[in-house]
């Protein structure tokens, strides 16, 4: 069943787990991104990126996707979500990750998102309140609800790109909640976007506590966002390597940290880097295992380009060559099954892990199920 974000978020904050929202591509990997969820009676969150719905409208060059690029990528994992998950036993938020501007989240609410993320981080103050504002208000009117982002992550992840963090002002934070009346905010403390976050990194807990105590004693009802949270696990990285690949400078944030911070008032745990390494780990061991298949006319092209970018580790790299089954999940041959199968079970190892690490496990009754009809008359009538 398909709810808004607020009400799986509202049951990570009163239940004390953290709830793991997970990035998707592809119609392969929504499916085992819920279907993993639904092994463990988990809540679930999928997410595509601003530029993953432009290329899931069959932009492969996605970071120039136009806005109808991404106007039919997003109906396209929408559906996709839709398909799988509407009569699922399961509560599922469909997000989009890093909205660019109100245009990009008005395609992802018209293609089917249950939640929007708009992201005014590199905008002075006053300039992202009221840009999140009118999101805020355009979205809240069609029960979809809406997370904001304050303070700035170093690292790359698609068109977000910082040399540089600048953690986030507690008391601009509670500020901005209550100027906004955004129901989630993503916030800098301590993590960082891509593989490459460097040794031993630190997350900054106390800024987690300060915001969260700022806010009850403001009255304030809101969730926190921890993006940039990648583990990126060292034998998915070594295992890659060791089948050829080039991946140097991979770090991730300790999972203790996170699970740590969840405790203190981090809700939602943004994690896509992971199941990007999984995934490519996956068909690398494919294609060694099977040589015929690198000659095969329907997926051989993936092995090609596998081979030509081995630094690579973004799975959008390489699947160009089946982009009918990446869009809409049509399979024409076992070839092409074999390669599905591969990136499912890839998904399903990196998000059942943090499934059971963040505790959100069982937690599937905790959370209200709510249709974004009746969300929206709950924003009405709260005046939000």
């Amino acid at each position: 069943m398909l709810v808004p974000m607020r009400a799986v978020l509202e049951a990570a904050d009163k239940n004390n787990y953290a709830q793991g929202a997970f990035n998707v591509n592809a119609v392969c990997q929504a499916k085992a991104v819920i279907g993993i969820h639904e092994t463990f009676r988990s809540p679930a969150i999928l997410q595509g990126a601003d530029l993953a719905n432009g290329f899931m409208g069959g932009r492969t060059d996605f970071m120039n996707a136009t806005l109808e690029d991404k106007k039919a990528g997003a109906k396209n994992i929408a559906d996709a979500v839709k398909k799988y998950g509407t009569d699922s036993p399961i509560p599922i938020a469909l997000h989009l990750d890093h909205g660019k501007n109100l245009d990009s989240c008005i395609a992802a609410i018209e293609g089917g998102y249950t939640s929007v993320m708009i992201d005014g981080s590199s905008l002075p103050f006053d300039e992202n309140v009221e840009l999140t504002r009118e999101v805020v208000k355009y979205a809240h009117e069609r029960g979809v609800s809406v997370e904001g982002e304050l303070g700035v992550l170093a690292g790359v992840e698609d068109h977000v790109f910082s040399a540089s963090s600048t953690y986030t002002n507690p008391l601009h934070a509670v500020d901005f909640f209550r100027k906004t009346g955004v129901d989630a905010l993503a916030i800098s403390y301590g993590t960082m976007h891509g593989a490459s976050k460097g040794k031993d990194v630190v997350i900054r807990k106390e800024i987690v506590i300060a915001i969260k105590e700022c806010m009850r004693h403001e009255g304030i009802e809101g969730y926190l966002v921890s993006h940039g949270s990648s583990t990126v696990p060292r034998y998915i990285v070594d295992e890659i390597n060791a089948l050829g690949g080039e991946l140097t400078n991979t770090n991730g944030i300790d999972a203790n940290q996170l699970i740590e911070a969840s405790h203190y008032g981090i809700n939602k745990i943004n994690v896509d880097t992971d199941i990007r390494l999984a995934v490519t780990r996956n068909m690398k061991e494919l294609f060694k295992k099977d040589e015929a298949l690198r000659n095969s006319p329907s997926v051989g092209g993936i092995y090609e380009l596998l081979e030509k970018n081995k630094a690579a580790f973004d799975p959008r790299v390489f699947i160009t060559p089946i982009m009918d089954t990446v869009m809409y999940g049509n399979i024409p041959d076992d070839d092409t099954a074999r390669i599905c199968k591969c990136i499912e079970d890839g998904v399903k190892e990196v998000v059942g892990t943090l499934v059971v690490k963040f505790g959100s496990y069982g937690k599937a009754p905790k959370v209200e199920v709510v249709t974004l009809e009746q969300m929206a008359e709950r924003y009405k009538k709260a005046g939000i």
